[in-house]
């Protein structure tokens, strides 16, 4: 599932394609990924000029150039989204389902599941509507804000941070890879957390994210526990103790019990 380093990788491609470029065309391959009617999403973006695109947590904002930004695309990737740049004329792929034709090449949302997909945003209201609900993107939250605001209840530390609402961008293997590196189990609870576990906590934080955004997923290195998760026989990459699997939240959950102890 695409999560904050994923949509950051979208982000530039984004940047590195289509800024400054004129949408020549829009094809949409697939109505139920838009959520207006084809006609009016192409209308709205057809020769428009792409601005700078930002993220908010898992959400990538996509301004138009112009003095108010709007129109705005609003992309969320759910567990198979992604955006792909192809130079030239190339065929469709089965999966695409929105392409942005540029003099130069196209950019695709291509999505196999389709559980979220594109909005458009004509004015800032409808971005603060969508958006208002979520936290502080997690790349940029301060180790104070993160205490304060999973603290507000007493509950486990792994579906604490990955609420949307208290923390944006947070998925299943960052907060996984980000406790094991933290060396707190994702039982915890966040009212047990002193002094010193919030601030390596909010440490690996920062340093999951910042070596995952440069590039563009949450590697599978043989340092990384994201390394080890899939295996048969996974072992702890810090200690070799077998590791742990359980369903935490409904989500499949991997740490290293001496690593980790709860």
């Amino acid at each position: 599932m695409p999560e904050l380093p994923d949509v950051e990788g979208f982000r530039r491609v984004v940047a590195d394609h289509v800024v400054g470029s004129k949408v020549a065309a829009v094809r949409v391959l697939d109505a139920g990924v838009v959520r207006t009617s084809p006609e009016e999403f192409a209308r709205a973006l057809q020769g428009r000029v792409i601005a700078e695109p930002s993220r908010c947590g898992k959400w990538l904002l996509v301004p138009t150039r112009n003095r108010s930004g709007f129109p705005q695309l609003l992309a969320h990737f759910g567990m198979t989204g992604a955006f792909v740049w192809t130079p030239g004329e190339q065929a469709d792929h089965r999966h695409d389902r929105v392409v942005f034709e540029f003099r130069d090449g196209a950019l695709r949302y291509r999505d196999m599941r389709k559980l979220t997909g594109l909005r458009l945003a004509t004015e800032r209201s409808e971005v603060e509507e969508l958006l208002g609900g979520l936290g502080p993107d997690a790349a940029g939250v301060s180790r104070r804000d993160l205490r304060a605001r999973l603290t507000r209840t007493a509950r486990r530390i792994k579906p604490a941070l990955m609420d949307q609402t208290v923390v944006a961008g947070l998925g299943n293997l960052c907060v996984d890879e980000i406790l094991w590196r933290s060396r707190l189990a994702p039982t915890l609870s966040t009212t047990d957390l002193e002094a010193a576990h919030w601030a390596r906590l909010h440490a690996r934080l920062g340093s999951v994210l910042r070596s995952s955004s440069r590039v563009g997923h949450v590697p599978d290195r043989p340092s990384w526990l994201t390394g080890h998760r899939d295996e048969h026989d996974a072992r702890c990459p810090r200690c070799s103790t077998p590791l742990s699997r359980s369903k935490i939240a409904g989500r499949s959950t991997v740490w290293c019990p001496r690593c980790q102890p709860s």
